[in-house]
């Protein structure tokens, strides 16, 4: 069984892969102190000053002499992350398309020629203050409505606090995030619920999502009517009646959108899960499919892993630029651009930005990167790579931005741990074993066995593969709706009256 692992060529550490102890000898280098699971030793004897190599790119400098089989971590390395980022080379490469039988799912086609992997109805809200009454109306409604062969898969309302008393790009923020919500896939029919006096008006809001292209969508002001909780029950019902016959029909997997995530991360994070679905990544997008990342803080220090897979100069100035866009952000507010990572990333081993960039990044594979979406921006079908999404790496903002652009399910690699589930099937992957043990209520896959040695990436890529087919085709539900984890969160940046 491995101790430690090299993870990249070139690199001048080594990561336990379980807490080491004096005397021990891995990968031909004798430990000096102890060293936790999932943190850094030196491989080799490295100056003060010179860079600390982890997945072949630096992570950081040290930050005094560092002697080999010795800690590393915070007390001895230092950020060196660059200003800007800069365009320096682009691969404008395609994706080589798999000549493989083409793997199905079982999905719901709608109207607009889009495939959804649930028939739900969603009710959303235009402003906090009903937030309660659309949960009451959504609990109500799967009373009465839901259930084995009713052919309604869940009636769920996602509050959120905003809609009112908010200016400018947070009011937009949020207008545009709801409006999306309503267009995913996944929502057969949608009611939203307003009050009658918020900034966000329904009319204004509704207007703001556009066509739906024949969905059936109901809505109501709460001010507007005697009964609001009847009145939402009497609108869901009818909604009900309009989808509950829509039927499964085969859809090539190509047609998946996929949300990639990572959050609670770990010094395995970007040694087993991440590049585990990166893996995914790489088969689904060969098959036609779109994947996405956000997370745009977690992308510094490792632009160039992304830019140099762009397949145009144009996508990797768009690129370059959300990324710059980003440090300017904290830039205002006079925030660090590396006041990342977390209390938690660094107890389980990352010492710097660039170190957990590095490891996020991985859950985009070698896919190649071609297309940059806005915040709420709805991602293109079948788009054969990867697209970035602008956003934050909050990990409800962003998991909440990668289902408004489409996302059928989430991908979401931890190694902590977290409860969080999403509007769409939020798939958790452990990065180690002992997590997927103690949380099972929590973790629908592990990928510790790569760090344990008992499995290699193929055998397990496969049975993530068929996981995600049976969770597209609702043979399996996940651990977030199995348990009622759904939420939002909507990305706030101003001034609140």
């Amino acid at each position: 069984m491995k101790l430690a692992i090299r993870v990249g060529e070139g690199d001048n550490v080594l990561v336990a892969l379980r807490a080491l102890e004096p005397g021990s000898v891995v990968e031909g280098v004798t430990v000096r102190e102890p060293i936790p699971a999932g943190h850094k030793l030196a491989a080799v004897p490295i100056d003060a000053g010179a860079p600390v190599v982890k997945y072949s790119y630096p992570i950081g400098v040290a930050s005094a002499p560092i002697a080999a089989g010795t800690h590393v971590h915070t007390h001895n390395v230092a950020s060196a992350l660059a200003e800007h980022a800069a365009v320096e080379r682009v691969a404008a490469a395609g994706v080589a398309r798999l000549e493989e039988a083409v793997p199905t799912f079982e999905g719901y086609r709608r109207g607009d020629g889009r495939v959804g992997i649930r028939n739900e109805i969603w009710i959303l809200t235009t402003v906090g203050c009903v937030n309660r009454v659309a949960e009451r109306i959504a609990q109500a409604a799967t009373a009465e409505l839901c259930g084995d062969g009713s052919g309604i898969d869940a009636v769920v309302a996602f509050p959120h606090p905003y809609g009112c008393s908010q200016l400018g790009d947070d009011l937009s923020h949020t207008r545009r995030l709801l409006a999306a919500l309503m267009h995913h896939p996944n929502a057969a029919a949608v009611l939203v619920v307003g009050l009658g006096c918020e900034n966000n008006q329904l009319d204004v809001m509704l207007r703001q999502a556009g066509s739906l292209s024949g969905k059936p969508v109901a809505s109501f002001n709460a001010q507007d009517v005697d009964d609001e909780n009847s009145e939402g029950l009497a609108r869901v019902r009818d909604l009900a009646a309009q989808v509950a016959g829509a039927r499964r029909e085969t859809i090539p997997a190509g047609e998946l959108i996929l949300g990639m995530k990572c959050g609670g991360s770990d010094g395995l994070s970007g040694i087993t899960a991440n590049p585990l679905v990166g893996r995914i990544a790489d088969r689904l997008t060969a098959l036609g499919a779109t994947t996405l990342l956000t997370e745009v803080p977690e992308m510094f220090g490792a632009e160039q892993v992304l830019l140099a897979r762009a397949t145009s100069r144009e996508v990797a100035e768009q690129a370059t630029a959300m990324v710059n866009n980003f440090r300017d952000y904290f830039r205002r507010y006079g925030e660090p651009i590396d006041e990342n990572p977390s209390p938690g990333n660094k107890q389980g081993g990352i010492t710097t930005l660039a170190e957990k960039s590095l490891g996020c990044v991985q859950k985009g594979g070698c896919s190649p990167v071609r297309k940059v979406l806005d915040y709420a921006e709805l991602a293109p079908r079948q788009l054969g790579g990867l697209a970035l999404i602008y956003g934050p790496g909050n990990d409800g903002v962003s998991s909440t931005a990668l289902v408004a652009a489409g996302a059928h399910m989430v991908l979401f690699t931890t190694g902590r741990g977290t409860p969080m589930g999403f509007p769409a099937p939020t798939v958790k992957i452990s990065t180690n074993s002992d997590l997927a043990r103690r949380k099972p209520s929590w973790i629908d896959f592990d990928a510790g066995p790569l760090a344990e040695g008992t499995a290699g990436f193929e055998e397990l890529t496969a049975g993530l593969f068929d996981l995600i087919l049976s969770v597209a085709s609702g043979a399996t539900r996940t651990r977030n709706e199995v348990h009622g984890f759904r939420e939002i969160s909507i990305w706030k940046d101003g001034v609140t009256l």
